[in-house]
């Protein structure tokens, strides 16, 4: 366990490295595959002090080969391993989805249940001061379609703990999001052992009048959004949809039934994101109690510039959000 207070805030990258320390004390079969995870620690410094703890073997530097790495750990654990694999910039896992797509998702089912493939592929998303197009982006909407593959993105430290230490035990291939402006914000984190659900949302904030659905990073601007709606008398509801596939369609329906109102938020493009699914889901299932038409807010479909003032001007704000809400309020 962590020694350390559980009163004591830790960051969201710290909470992320308790877990896999913990995962890899726990289970012999847990191993950790990526670019300079080793004695570097990680780009983002999440892996740091675990290679002198566990040494080469269980923490396994790779060449700049994300496709091969990748294809590497497919095998590993149709073989019994548990790899988790670090993608250094989410925008590098486009070199591995083959892998993913054609091999991590299907096996299990080309093979009739014979094998599973217990991977987890980590990776940071999203969008940090100017980074520039080809390491910014949220691609979350390219895994939720892919059949076998489950796809979570926590927005709290606490969560991202627990639902890591799930995603190493389950005995499928998840692709276990991190978003990169998160890992320096603080929370606290049980230091008892603890798991998380894969597939459950969180209702981050009761509210009677709308409900944002949000996910990573979006999720602590739409809870600032809805204080400063309070003293206003509107009453907001915080969802944090966390498993984006499958999507918790329970909770989803729930809240739309309480609030009759309905605005997806989420730092991807707008087209074809998971907001998109979210709304299809409410047309589905909550047609009858809908006030207004469902909203999105997401980034803006185009390329994420390096230019820290036109990527403010890419990515959906505050303003953006609440724009969206007072637009369903006044239907």
């Amino acid at each position: 366990m962590p020694d350390r207070d559980a009163a004591d805030p830790i960051y969201f990258s710290k909470a992320v490295n308790e877990a896999l320390d913990e995962e890899l004390a726990r289970d012999a079969s847990v191993v950790l595959m990526g670019e300079d995870i080793g004695v570097y620690g990680g780009a983002f410094g999440v892996t740091r002090g675990l290679y002198e703890k566990y040494g080469p073997k269980r923490l396994q530097e790779t060449p700049i080969s994300e496709n091969s790495f990748v294809g590497v750990a497919v095998g590993a654990a149709m073989m019994g391993l548990k790899p988790v694999v670090e993608i250094m910039f989410m925008d590098f896992i486009a070199l591995a989805l083959d892998q993913i797509l054609n091999s991590a998702g299907k096996l299990h089912y080309m093979y009739n249940g014979q094998v599973s493939v217990p991977m987890v592929v980590r990776t940071p998303g999203g969008a940090k001061g100017g980074y520039g197009p080809s390491h910014s982006q949220m691609l979350s909407s390219l895994f939720v379609g892919i059949p076998g593959i489950k796809v979570v993105a926590p927005s709290t430290a606490a969560a991202v703990k627990g639902l890591l230490k799930s995603a190493i035990r389950d005995p499928n291939p998840v692709v276990f999001i991190e978003n990169k402006r998160l890992y320096a914000q603080r929370g606290d984190v049980p230091t008892g052992e603890y798991c998380l659900p894969l597939d459950k949302a969180i209702v981050s904030a009761k509210g009677q009048d709308v409900t944002l659905f949000a996910y990573s990073a979006m999720v602590p601007i739409c809870l600032a959004v809805k204080d400063s709606f309070a003293a206003a008398g509107v009453s907001i509801e915080v969802v944090d949809l966390v498993s984006l596939q499958p999507l918790d369609r329970a909770t989803i329906a729930e809240s739309v039934g309480r609030t009759g109102r309905a605005v997806c938020v989420e730092e991807a493009c707008v087209t074809g994101g998971v907001g998109a699914e979210v709304a299809a889901i409410i047309a589905e299932e909550c047609m009858d109690c809908l006030e207004a038409p469902v909203l999105r807010v997401g980034a803006k479909d185009v390329p994420i510039a390096a230019s820290p003032e036109l990527e403010k001007f890419v990515l959906p704000s505050a303003n953006d959000i609440v724009r969206a809400v007072r637009r369903t309020l006044e239907w």
